[in-house]
């Protein structure tokens, strides 16, 4: 005889937010906490995770609930990390935040009005409990991706490149959006490495790399698929729309100065689109 079975599942993370403070309940329910235990709390929640999205994400959740936050932006260049979280507004408050005198990022709070300077007084404390948890984030962030990054060019190699596109190819069926991809190929390259040296080839590389993804949005990835060959995968993006997103790599490229190299060397692209 079969017998019914019951089958249950567990996010321990979850589990273990909550167990520290952070419940899935309206915000008006939980009191405001006073400014030692936000520390304490978020001292133990941003441990929780070595994502720096979720860490802001955290600690962005939990000083909303001592001030009156509408909106967080933090930028740090060296991960390629730009995030925006809640609204944004005409009154902000930034910090750059150093460790031992290396940057961790700027990070600006958005608020409805003017931050005075008790407010001021209570971010820059509890932004120490965000210092540590947000440096691993970031140290993680980028062991990861140099793993998947082309040492030369700085774009995706093609073990990012596989997992990028199976993770779009996924979305796009759940969500039933469009999915396009971009193939291109510099055009007579080898004669490049031929005429200038490989030196030279290497510093087009990643000039045209650099140029193809100043084009881009940011949730549009660029991968070098080998040699002078580079993929776009754009993400919610049909026929037409990167069709004209090609168009404007192609002419991006096409307008690239090489002043220091050849003041009469150009570069152009040949590209095809799936979508």
């Amino acid at each position: 005889m079969n017998f019914p079975t019951q089958t249950h599942a567990i996010d321990f993370d979850t589990a273990e937010l909550q167990r520290l403070g952070f419940r899935n309940r309206p915000d008006a329910v939980l009191p405001p906490p006073s400014l030692p235990e936000l520390v304490y709390q978020l001292g133990r929640q941003l441990q929780t995770s070595l994502e720096a999205e979720r860490i802001l994400t955290l600690f962005f959740q939990g000083v909303q609930r001592f001030l009156p936050l509408s909106g967080l932006v933090y930028r740090h260049i060296e991960s390629d990390l730009h995030l925006r979280l809640g609204e944004m507004s005409s009154d902000s408050a930034s910090f750059h935040l150093r460790h031992e005198g290396k940057c961790i990022g700027e990070l600006e709070f958005q608020g409805a009005k003017p931050f005075d300077t008790r407010q001021l007084s209570d971010l820059e404390s509890l932004l120490v409990c965000l210092v540590y948890p947000l440096l691993n984030a970031l140290l993680y962030r980028i062991a990861t991706q140099t793993a998947l990054r082309d040492p030369l060019t700085s774009t995706g190699n093609r073990i990012a490149m596989d997992q990028g596109l199976a993770r779009e190819i996924e979305i796009s069926s759940r969500h039933k959006q469009p999915l396009s991809l971009l193939m291109l190929d510099i055009d007579h390259f080898k004669k490049v490495n031929d005429e200038y040296g490989h030196h030279t080839g290497d510093d087009v590389l990643k000039t045209v790399a650099q140029s193809l993804k100043a084009q881009l949005r940011n949730i549009d990835r660029v991968f070098r698929y080998g040699g002078e060959e580079f993929v776009v995968i754009l993400s919610n993006t049909g026929a037409t729309a990167a069709e004209l997103i090609g168009e404007r790599l192609r002419q991006a490229v096409r307008n690239l100065e090489f002043r220091e190299l050849d003041p009469a060397l150009t570069m152009t692209v040949s590209l095809g689109c799936s979508t």
